[in-house]
């Protein structure tokens, strides 16, 4: 009978472990016309979706961070890149939570927020514009030297002050993204 019970346990052991190795590969899509997610590297996962009016191709590569922020411990900060018919389209931060009011209208009055992005060993202030107060539209150029950094961080402000989102970008697939959003690395 003990041994019945051992072995029952192994069986249920592997297959947790199993089940936990898929869950890493990929994810599944928050969006009805969105295939499920695979792995494109790392920490990262690709969506892929066409265009039901424009057949348009669209791939969106997302990466978790590996931290919460307090306001919202059930919702990882996140980037999304966006790419449709191999260009790059745009990509975004989303802080998983409330951003706190912008810091100064843009060139064209759209509200701004200044942000500390952090890139290896490098840091700068970036303007990004705020976007309904939900997520922050990125700067191409951080996009670039982010796809091939070992760091990523980002301070920005809640609502609940200052906080630092930390990513490992590290392990993309970089073929994958040359082909899917025409990018390639660039240090900062």
């Amino acid at each position: 009978m003990r041994g019945a019970a051992t072995v029952f346990s192994a069986l249920l052991f592997t297959s947790v472990a199993a089940i936990s190795a898929l869950a890493q590969q990929g994810a599944m899509s928050p969006y009805q016309d969105e295939q499920d997610g695979v792995s494109a590297g790392g920490n990262w996962v690709a969506f892929r979706s066409e265009d039901k009016m424009t057949a348009a191709k669209k791939v969106r590569f997302e990466l978790l961070a590996n931290n919460y922020f307090r306001e919202d411990p059930d919702s990882k900060p996140r980037v999304e890149l966006i790419c449709s018919n191999g260009k790059y389209e745009y990509a975004d931060f989303n802080p998983g939570t409330r951003l706190g009011r912008p810091d100064y209208p843009g060139f064209w009055g759209q509200p701004k927020m200044e942000v500390m992005v952090r890139i290896d060993g490098s840091h700068d202030h970036k303007g990004w514009n705020w976007v309904r107060g939900r997520f922050l539209a990125m700067d191409k150029g951080t996009i670039r030297g982010m796809i091939g950094a070992e760091v990523f961080n980002v301070e920005l402000r809640t609502r609940s002050g200052p906080q630092i989102a930390e990513f490992s970008p590290a392990g993309l697939n970089l073929d994958e993204v040359r082909k899917s959003c025409d990018l390639t690395p660039h240090k900062p």
